[in-house]
Protein backbone atom coordinates (compact mmCIF):
# COMPACT_ATOMS: atom_id res chain seq x y z
CA UNK A 1 0.00 0.00 0.00
CA UNK A 2 2.95 2.51 0.92
CA UNK A 3 4.55 1.84 -2.20
CA UNK A 4 1.07 2.54 -4.27
CA UNK A 5 1.01 5.72 -2.16
CA UNK A 6 4.63 6.30 -3.15
CA UNK A 7 4.55 6.03 -6.97
CA UNK A 8 0.55 8.49 -7.29
CA UNK A 9 2.19 10.93 -5.01
CA UNK A 10 5.41 10.68 -7.94
CA UNK A 11 2.95 10.91 -10.74
CA UNK A 12 1.20 13.52 -9.04
CA UNK A 13 4.07 15.65 -8.39
CA UNK A 14 5.23 14.74 -11.85
CA UNK A 15 1.96 16.23 -13.20
CA UNK A 16 2.90 19.82 -11.95
CA UNK A 17 6.43 20.08 -13.04
CA UNK A 18 7.18 22.02 -15.92
CA UNK A 19 9.12 20.62 -18.68
CA UNK A 20 11.99 22.01 -19.95
CA UNK A 21 11.48 23.22 -23.30
CA UNK A 22 14.07 23.98 -26.31
CA UNK A 23 13.57 27.73 -25.29
CA UNK A 24 15.31 27.35 -22.35
CA UNK A 25 18.66 26.21 -23.41
CA UNK A 26 21.18 28.69 -22.81
CA UNK A 27 24.95 28.62 -23.51
CA UNK A 28 27.55 28.71 -20.80
CA UNK A 29 28.70 32.17 -23.16
CA UNK A 30 28.20 35.71 -23.25
CA UNK A 31 26.96 35.88 -26.37
CA UNK A 32 26.28 32.93 -29.07
CA UNK A 33 24.84 32.81 -32.16
CA UNK A 34 24.51 29.21 -34.35
CA UNK A 35 23.27 28.89 -38.04
CA UNK A 36 23.16 26.11 -40.85
CA UNK A 37 25.17 27.57 -43.85
CA UNK A 38 23.39 25.80 -46.51
CA UNK A 39 20.16 27.42 -45.93
CA UNK A 40 20.96 30.50 -43.62
CA UNK A 41 19.02 30.16 -41.32
CA UNK A 42 19.73 31.11 -37.37
CA UNK A 43 18.99 28.38 -35.32
CA UNK A 44 20.12 29.97 -31.70
CA UNK A 45 21.34 33.28 -30.49
CA UNK A 46 21.89 35.28 -27.25
CA UNK A 47 22.94 38.75 -27.06
CA UNK A 48 23.92 38.20 -30.38
CA UNK A 49 23.71 41.74 -32.07
CA UNK A 50 25.83 43.67 -29.27
CA UNK A 51 29.36 44.29 -30.50
CA UNK A 52 31.80 42.87 -28.32
CA UNK A 53 35.90 42.44 -28.10
CA UNK A 54 36.17 39.62 -30.70
CA UNK A 55 40.31 39.36 -30.50
CA UNK A 56 41.70 37.20 -32.64
CA UNK A 57 38.88 35.71 -34.35
CA UNK A 58 38.96 38.86 -36.66
CA UNK A 59 41.78 36.63 -38.57
CA UNK A 60 38.94 34.96 -40.36
CA UNK A 61 37.74 38.61 -41.97
CA UNK A 62 41.85 38.99 -43.13
CA UNK A 63 42.27 35.27 -43.96
CA UNK A 64 39.19 36.11 -46.45
CA UNK A 65 40.76 38.90 -47.94
CA UNK A 66 44.07 36.51 -48.66
CA UNK A 67 41.66 34.14 -50.33
CA UNK A 68 40.12 37.47 -52.28
CA UNK A 69 43.75 38.85 -53.19
CA UNK A 70 44.60 34.97 -54.76
CA UNK A 71 41.73 35.22 -56.85
CA UNK A 72 41.93 38.82 -57.78
CA UNK A 73 45.23 37.31 -59.08
CA UNK A 74 47.23 39.68 -56.71
CA UNK A 75 48.99 36.95 -55.38
CA UNK A 76 49.24 33.21 -55.12
CA UNK A 77 49.58 30.53 -52.33
CA UNK A 78 53.42 30.34 -53.45
CA UNK A 79 53.71 33.81 -53.44
CA UNK A 80 56.84 34.75 -51.22
CA UNK A 81 55.88 37.13 -48.04
CA UNK A 82 59.29 39.47 -46.61
CA UNK A 83 58.88 40.04 -42.94
CA UNK A 84 59.09 43.59 -41.84
CA UNK A 85 60.87 44.86 -38.99
CA UNK A 86 57.63 45.25 -37.40
CA UNK A 87 56.15 42.09 -37.58
CA UNK A 88 59.39 40.38 -36.83
CA UNK A 89 59.78 42.67 -33.56
CA UNK A 90 56.13 41.51 -32.64
CA UNK A 91 57.65 38.02 -31.89
CA UNK A 92 59.65 38.61 -29.37
CA UNK A 93 56.32 39.56 -27.60
CA UNK A 94 55.79 36.48 -25.35
CA UNK A 95 52.54 37.90 -24.20
CA UNK A 96 50.98 37.42 -27.78
CA UNK A 97 50.71 34.24 -29.85
CA UNK A 98 53.27 33.71 -32.24
CA UNK A 99 55.74 31.62 -34.16
CA UNK A 100 59.34 32.52 -34.55
CA UNK A 101 59.82 34.01 -37.65
CA UNK A 102 63.15 35.07 -39.42
CA UNK A 103 64.06 37.82 -41.61
CA UNK A 104 63.52 36.30 -44.79
CA UNK A 105 60.96 35.12 -46.34
CA UNK A 106 57.44 33.00 -46.18
CA UNK A 107 54.79 31.51 -48.51
CA UNK A 108 51.64 33.02 -48.39
CA UNK A 109 50.40 29.46 -47.47
CA UNK A 110 52.79 29.16 -44.84
CA UNK A 111 51.41 32.28 -43.55
CA UNK A 112 48.20 31.69 -43.94
CA UNK A 113 48.71 28.21 -41.63
CA UNK A 114 50.19 29.90 -39.01
CA UNK A 115 47.87 32.80 -38.27
CA UNK A 116 44.65 30.22 -38.76
CA UNK A 117 46.12 27.23 -37.00
CA UNK A 118 48.51 28.70 -34.71
CA UNK A 119 46.86 31.96 -34.16
CA UNK A 120 50.47 33.31 -35.39
CA UNK A 121 49.99 37.60 -35.32
CA UNK A 122 53.29 38.05 -36.91
CA UNK A 123 52.44 35.84 -40.20
CA UNK A 124 48.78 37.77 -40.36
CA UNK A 125 50.81 41.30 -40.09
CA UNK A 126 53.07 39.81 -42.49
CA UNK A 127 50.08 38.98 -45.19
CA UNK A 128 48.38 42.10 -44.66
CA UNK A 129 51.57 44.00 -45.39
CA UNK A 130 51.83 41.94 -48.89
CA UNK A 131 48.51 42.35 -49.79
CA UNK A 132 47.90 46.21 -48.97
CA UNK A 133 51.68 47.78 -48.43
CA UNK A 134 50.97 48.47 -44.78
CA UNK A 135 48.30 46.99 -42.24
CA UNK A 136 46.88 50.16 -41.54
CA UNK A 137 45.72 50.01 -45.74
CA UNK A 138 44.97 46.81 -45.33
CA UNK A 139 42.51 47.66 -41.91
CA UNK A 140 40.99 50.02 -44.76
CA UNK A 141 40.17 47.07 -47.21
CA UNK A 142 38.98 45.26 -44.05
CA UNK A 143 36.36 48.38 -43.21
CA UNK A 144 35.30 48.58 -46.82
CA UNK A 145 34.12 44.89 -46.79
CA UNK A 146 32.77 44.64 -43.73
CA UNK A 147 30.58 47.69 -45.02
CA UNK A 148 29.76 45.74 -48.22
CA UNK A 149 28.60 42.99 -46.08
CA UNK A 150 26.32 45.37 -44.49
CA UNK A 151 27.84 45.41 -41.14
CA UNK A 152 27.97 49.04 -39.87
CA UNK A 153 28.52 48.34 -36.16
CA UNK A 154 32.44 47.08 -36.06
CA UNK A 155 35.43 48.74 -34.80
CA UNK A 156 38.32 47.41 -36.69
CA UNK A 157 42.08 48.79 -35.93
CA UNK A 158 44.15 46.14 -36.70
CA UNK A 159 44.44 43.24 -38.73
CA UNK A 160 45.00 40.74 -35.81
CA UNK A 161 42.63 41.49 -32.90
CA UNK A 162 45.20 42.14 -30.52
CA UNK A 163 44.91 44.89 -28.12
CA UNK A 164 46.27 47.63 -29.31
CA UNK A 165 48.42 47.99 -26.29
CA UNK A 166 50.89 45.04 -27.73
CA UNK A 167 51.16 47.41 -31.19
CA UNK A 168 53.58 50.28 -30.06
CA UNK A 169 53.76 53.14 -32.44
CA UNK A 170 51.90 50.71 -34.95
CA UNK A 171 48.37 51.44 -33.99
CA UNK A 172 45.75 52.06 -36.28
CA UNK A 173 45.75 56.10 -37.17
CA UNK A 174 43.52 57.95 -34.54
CA UNK A 175 42.64 54.92 -32.47
CA UNK A 176 43.43 54.45 -28.59
CA UNK A 177 46.40 52.67 -27.19
CA UNK A 178 44.12 49.68 -25.56
CA UNK A 179 41.74 50.08 -28.20
CA UNK A 180 40.67 46.14 -29.47
CA UNK A 181 38.67 45.18 -32.64
CA UNK A 182 34.64 44.74 -31.52
CA UNK A 183 32.23 43.21 -33.45
CA UNK A 184 28.60 41.46 -32.88
CA UNK A 185 28.56 37.32 -32.55
CA UNK A 186 26.15 38.08 -35.65
CA UNK A 187 28.67 40.19 -37.64
CA UNK A 188 31.19 36.69 -37.02
CA UNK A 189 28.83 34.75 -38.04
CA UNK A 190 28.44 36.58 -41.67
CA UNK A 191 32.25 36.69 -41.58
CA UNK A 192 32.01 33.03 -40.93
CA UNK A 193 29.13 32.41 -43.38
CA UNK A 194 31.27 34.70 -46.44
CA UNK A 195 34.18 32.57 -45.83
CA UNK A 196 33.46 29.06 -46.20
CA UNK A 197 30.42 29.68 -48.70
CA UNK A 198 32.97 31.77 -51.04
CA UNK A 199 36.40 29.94 -49.93
CA UNK A 200 35.22 26.32 -49.17
CA UNK A 201 39.18 25.83 -49.34
CA UNK A 202 39.73 27.36 -45.78
CA UNK A 203 38.33 24.25 -44.40
CA UNK A 204 41.32 22.19 -45.97
CA UNK A 205 43.32 24.40 -43.42
CA UNK A 206 41.01 24.16 -39.95
CA UNK A 207 40.81 20.93 -39.89
CA UNK A 208 44.02 19.88 -39.32
CA UNK A 209 45.27 19.01 -36.47
CA UNK A 210 48.92 19.66 -37.02
CA UNK A 211 51.16 21.45 -39.90
CA UNK A 212 54.84 21.67 -40.01
CA UNK A 213 55.98 25.19 -40.15
CA UNK A 214 59.60 25.96 -41.41
CA UNK A 215 60.44 22.78 -39.50
CA UNK A 216 58.81 23.31 -36.33
CA UNK A 217 55.32 20.53 -35.87
CA UNK A 218 53.02 22.71 -34.49
CA UNK A 219 49.52 21.25 -33.10
CA UNK A 220 46.14 22.45 -33.80
CA UNK A 221 44.31 24.34 -30.11
CA UNK A 222 41.32 23.44 -31.55
CA UNK A 223 40.27 20.06 -29.67
CA UNK A 224 37.25 19.22 -31.41
CA UNK A 225 38.86 18.04 -34.44
CA UNK A 226 39.61 14.58 -35.06
CA UNK A 227 42.06 12.43 -32.71
CA UNK A 228 41.73 15.60 -30.38
CA UNK A 229 40.83 15.11 -26.62
CA UNK A 230 37.16 16.92 -27.35
CA UNK A 231 36.92 15.54 -30.77
CA UNK A 232 33.60 15.98 -31.97
CA UNK A 233 32.54 13.70 -35.47
CA UNK A 234 32.08 16.14 -38.19
CA UNK A 235 33.76 19.00 -36.73
CA UNK A 236 36.59 20.69 -39.64
CA UNK A 237 37.20 24.08 -37.99
CA UNK A 238 37.43 27.19 -37.31
CA UNK A 239 38.85 29.40 -34.67
CA UNK A 240 39.43 30.36 -31.09
CA UNK A 241 39.82 33.78 -30.35
CA UNK A 242 41.71 35.19 -27.81
CA UNK A 243 40.88 38.51 -26.26
CA UNK A 244 42.33 40.73 -23.59
CA UNK A 245 39.08 42.39 -22.70
CA UNK A 246 36.79 39.64 -23.96
CA UNK A 247 38.07 36.63 -22.79
CA UNK A 248 38.05 33.15 -25.10
CA UNK A 249 35.83 32.57 -28.07
CA UNK A 250 35.20 30.26 -29.94
CA UNK A 251 34.26 29.19 -33.65
CA UNK A 252 32.92 25.99 -35.01
CA UNK A 253 32.14 24.23 -38.49
CA UNK A 254 30.76 21.09 -39.10
CA UNK A 255 28.70 18.21 -40.55
CA UNK A 256 25.99 17.54 -38.47
CA UNK A 257 22.04 15.77 -39.45
CA UNK A 258 22.54 16.62 -42.79
CA UNK A 259 23.33 20.46 -41.77
CA UNK A 260 26.40 22.66 -42.32
CA UNK A 261 26.44 23.98 -38.72
CA UNK A 262 28.51 27.05 -37.89
CA UNK A 263 28.45 28.08 -33.89
CA UNK A 264 29.94 31.18 -32.70
CA UNK A 265 30.33 31.30 -28.59
CA UNK A 266 32.08 34.96 -27.15
CA UNK A 267 33.59 35.15 -23.94
CA UNK A 268 32.88 31.58 -22.64
CA UNK A 269 32.26 31.18 -18.93
CA UNK A 270 35.47 29.49 -17.22
CA UNK A 271 37.99 28.69 -20.32
CA UNK A 272 40.66 30.82 -19.27
CA UNK A 273 40.67 28.54 -16.63
CA UNK A 274 39.97 25.62 -18.63
CA UNK A 275 40.19 25.71 -22.58
CA UNK A 276 37.94 22.79 -22.93
CA UNK A 277 35.16 24.69 -21.68
CA UNK A 278 34.89 26.61 -25.30
CA UNK A 279 34.38 23.11 -26.47
CA UNK A 280 31.74 22.24 -23.96
CA UNK A 281 29.60 25.18 -24.72
CA UNK A 282 30.24 24.57 -28.57
CA UNK A 283 29.27 21.15 -28.16
CA UNK A 284 25.91 21.83 -26.01
CA UNK A 285 24.80 24.69 -28.86
CA UNK A 286 25.64 21.41 -31.22
CA UNK A 287 23.31 19.18 -29.37
CA UNK A 288 20.83 21.53 -28.88
CA UNK A 289 20.13 22.30 -32.84
CA UNK A 290 20.41 18.35 -33.48
CA UNK A 291 18.12 17.64 -30.84
CA UNK A 292 15.33 20.62 -31.58
CA UNK A 293 15.66 21.05 -35.76
CA UNK A 294 15.53 18.64 -38.63
CA UNK A 295 16.72 19.50 -42.57
CA UNK A 296 12.97 18.82 -44.73
CA UNK A 297 13.19 18.57 -48.50
CA UNK A 298 10.37 20.22 -49.92
CA UNK A 299 10.95 19.34 -53.54
CA UNK A 300 13.21 17.28 -55.06
CA UNK A 301 16.19 18.41 -57.72
CA UNK A 302 14.12 16.94 -61.05
CA UNK A 303 10.81 16.73 -59.78
CA UNK A 304 7.42 19.49 -59.45
CA UNK A 305 6.55 20.44 -57.25
CA UNK A 306 2.66 20.18 -56.20
CA UNK A 307 0.85 21.46 -59.88
CA UNK A 308 3.65 23.96 -60.76
CA UNK A 309 3.51 24.57 -64.70
CA UNK A 310 3.41 27.06 -67.04
CA UNK A 311 1.08 27.40 -70.39
CA UNK A 312 2.94 27.43 -73.80
CA UNK A 313 1.74 29.32 -76.80
CA UNK A 314 2.89 28.02 -80.53
CA UNK A 315 4.28 24.92 -78.94
CA UNK A 316 3.51 21.28 -80.11
CA UNK A 317 2.16 21.43 -75.93
CA UNK A 318 0.23 24.03 -74.43
CA UNK A 319 1.40 23.23 -71.28
CA UNK A 320 4.46 21.75 -69.49
CA UNK A 321 5.39 21.17 -65.89
CA UNK A 322 7.58 22.91 -63.98
CA UNK A 323 10.80 20.78 -62.24
CA UNK A 324 13.11 21.55 -59.35
CA UNK A 325 16.32 22.52 -60.83
CA UNK A 326 18.19 21.52 -56.92
CA UNK A 327 16.80 20.35 -54.15
CA UNK A 328 14.40 22.69 -51.92
CA UNK A 329 15.65 22.13 -48.71
CA UNK A 330 14.38 24.08 -45.30
CA UNK A 331 14.75 23.60 -41.36
CA UNK A 332 11.69 23.11 -39.29
CA UNK A 333 11.83 22.57 -35.68
CA UNK A 334 11.08 18.99 -34.58
CA UNK A 335 7.69 18.18 -34.36
CA UNK A 336 6.69 21.73 -35.85
CA UNK A 337 2.92 21.63 -36.91
CA UNK A 338 3.61 24.82 -38.94
CA UNK A 339 3.05 23.98 -42.99
CA UNK A 340 5.16 25.11 -44.91
CA UNK A 341 4.43 27.95 -47.34
CA UNK A 342 5.79 27.37 -50.63
CA UNK A 343 4.97 29.96 -53.90
CA UNK A 344 5.65 29.30 -57.17
CA UNK A 345 6.39 32.28 -59.29
CA UNK A 346 6.59 32.32 -63.17
CA UNK A 347 9.60 34.40 -64.79
CA UNK A 348 6.52 36.02 -66.96
CA UNK A 349 3.16 34.95 -67.87
CA UNK A 350 3.29 33.82 -71.02
CA UNK A 351 6.61 31.39 -72.54
CA UNK A 352 6.99 30.70 -76.56
CA UNK A 353 8.21 27.42 -78.30
CA UNK A 354 10.27 26.62 -79.06
CA UNK A 355 12.09 26.10 -75.33
CA UNK A 356 14.84 24.33 -74.44
CA UNK A 357 14.91 21.81 -72.05
CA UNK A 358 16.03 23.13 -68.70
CA UNK A 359 15.18 26.41 -69.50
CA UNK A 360 14.50 28.93 -66.34
CA UNK A 361 10.95 29.49 -66.08
CA UNK A 362 10.28 30.90 -62.84
CA UNK A 363 11.03 30.39 -58.47
CA UNK A 364 10.04 28.18 -55.95
CA UNK A 365 10.23 30.20 -52.83
CA UNK A 366 9.88 29.02 -49.16
CA UNK A 367 8.31 31.55 -46.33
CA UNK A 368 9.69 31.03 -43.18
CA UNK A 369 7.24 31.88 -40.40
CA UNK A 370 9.11 30.27 -37.39
CA UNK A 371 11.98 33.01 -37.09
CA UNK A 372 15.01 33.47 -34.69
CA UNK A 373 16.58 36.83 -34.00
CA UNK A 374 17.21 38.03 -37.62
CA UNK A 375 15.84 34.60 -39.14
CA UNK A 376 18.19 34.28 -41.90
CA UNK A 377 21.53 35.63 -42.38
CA UNK A 378 21.02 35.77 -46.44
CA UNK A 379 17.53 34.96 -48.44
CA UNK A 380 15.21 32.86 -47.33
CA UNK A 381 15.63 29.52 -49.44
CA UNK A 382 14.59 29.50 -52.99
CA UNK A 383 15.34 27.52 -55.86
CA UNK A 384 15.25 27.86 -59.87
CA UNK A 385 12.72 25.73 -61.51
CA UNK A 386 13.19 25.00 -65.12
CA UNK A 387 11.07 22.94 -67.90
CA UNK A 388 11.11 19.09 -67.71
CA UNK A 389 12.27 19.12 -71.39
CA UNK A 390 11.99 20.33 -74.60
CA UNK A 391 9.22 21.92 -76.16
CA UNK A 392 8.81 21.96 -79.99
CA UNK A 393 6.98 25.00 -81.80
CA UNK A 394 3.69 23.36 -82.86
CA UNK A 395 2.57 23.13 -86.69
CA UNK A 396 2.72 25.66 -89.03
CA UNK A 397 -0.60 26.83 -89.18
CA UNK A 398 -1.06 26.91 -85.57
CA UNK A 399 1.46 29.19 -85.11
CA UNK A 400 0.66 31.53 -87.97
CA UNK A 401 -2.96 31.75 -86.57
CA UNK A 402 -1.64 32.27 -83.04
CA UNK A 403 0.41 35.36 -84.32
CA UNK A 404 -2.48 36.86 -86.43
CA UNK A 405 -4.61 36.57 -83.81
CA UNK A 406 -1.95 38.14 -81.36
CA UNK A 407 -1.90 41.28 -83.85
CA UNK A 408 -5.07 41.76 -84.00
CA UNK A 409 -5.40 42.14 -80.65
CA UNK A 410 -2.26 44.43 -80.26
CA UNK A 411 -3.01 46.91 -83.45
CA UNK A 412 -7.08 46.73 -83.85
Amino acid sequence: MKKIIVLLFICLFCSFCPLVSADDFDVAAKNAIAFDLNTGKILYEKEATSPVPIGSLTKLLSAYLVYDAIKAEKITMDSQVEISEYALKLTTNYDISNLPLDKGSYSVEELLEASLIANANSATIALAEKISGSEKKFVDLMKAKLKEWGISDAKIVNSTGLNNSHLGDNIYPNSKKDEENQLSAYDMALISYHLIKDYPQVLNITEKTSFNFDGLEVNSSNYMLKDMPSYRKGVDGLKIGISDQGGLSFIASANERDMRLITVVLNVENAEEDIKALFLATASVMDYIANNFVVTTLAEKGTPYEDSHISIINGNEDQIKAIASNNLNIIQRIGSDLEPKVTFKKNKQEFKAPLAAHTPIGTLSYKDTDLIGKGYLKEQPSITMETEKEVAQGFFLKVWWNNFVEYVNKKL
